[in-house]
């Protein structure tokens, strides 16, 4: 129980992922606009999402890791 807390953060966080994603894509399409990821994209995109994943995936490996380094 007493990672119960980060597990509904981390499902909470993945489905405010999902809306926002929903919600980027619902807009690209209401003006009828091509949905495509290109270089610009990544550039942009993957420093926002990746310290999000490294930051969940710390807080849900670090009682694997605590054990053999402590």
């Amino acid at each position: 129980m007493q990672d119960s807390s980060y597990a509904l953060f981390i499902g909470f966080a993945c489905i405010w992922i999902a809306m926002g994603a929903a919600a980027v894509i619902a807009l690209l399409k209401s003006d009828n606009q091509e949905v495509r990821l290109g270089k610009w994209g990544l550039i942009v995109g993957l420093p926002i999402v990746l310290p999000f994943v490294l930051a969940l995936l710390y807080q849900v490996l670090r009682p694997f890791f605590v054990k053999y380094f402590f």
